[in-house]
């Protein structure tokens, strides 16, 4: 487990203690910044989708577990969970301590650190974290950064300013069979690394 807390501002990640959808088209913009093997490796979100333990589809409907107790943090959490025994996914908690909801972060643009990225993935271009599992692997995510203070080193969140409402589409989500008809799925309109099409954007 990563370390938690530290000395970061209360108000730092207020932005993200709003309803999870509001969150989710906030996050968009922001940045990831990872520390690994002595190098910065910097990422834009430009994808997300939003979850709560009010969904069906959410790891926190049933309430927290040992699994998923990072979720259930204040925003400006971490929680990392491993998709079909392979893959790594990682999502910014939101919303208040106590309830579970956060924002699975579905594809980055890279920044900075793109050559690190590529010998970590064995891939370029745009298939290079155009999507979650991608985003995992490209930036050497695990569990054990599940609970960790995104204010901290060794993979910090940076806020940037809010995208204007024309530069993002809504969808439906990918890949889930529980509330598939919710457009919880959010993302920068014309960006090549978003992962693909699916449903009718507004």
């Amino acid at each position: 487990m990563s370390e938690r807390g530290g000395n970061r501002p209360r108000e730092q990640f207020d932005f993200l203690d709003v309803p999870v959808e509001l969150a989710a088209r906030r996050l968009l913009g922001c940045e990831l910044h990872r520390e690994l093997d002595g190098e910065l490796l910097r990422v834009r979100i430009v994808e997300t989708e939003a979850y709560d333990q009010d969904d069906p589809a959410s790891h926190s409907h049933r309430g927290p577990t040992p699994r998923n107790r990072a979720m259930f943090e204040a925003a400006g959490h971490l929680y990392v969970y491993l998709s079909h025994g392979i893959h790594y996914c990682c999502n910014v908690v939101t919303g208040r301590a106590g309830y579970g909801s956060g924002v699975l972060i579905r594809a980055v643009e890279p920044l900075e650190g793109e050559a690190s990225m590529e010998a970590r993935r064995g891939r370029g271009g745009f298939e290079l974290t155009n999507g979650p599992g991608k985003v995992g692997q490209a930036l050497g995510i695990d569990r054990s950064l599940t609970g960790h203070d995104l204010a901290l080193a060794p993979l910090r969140l940076i806020e940037r300013p809010v995208l204007p409402p024309e530069a993002i589409a809504t969808s439906i989500r990918v890949g889930i069979s529980k509330a598939a008809e919710l457009p919880r799925r959010f993302y920068v309109r014309g960006n090549p690394y978003v992962s693909r099409f699916h449903g009718a954007p507004s």
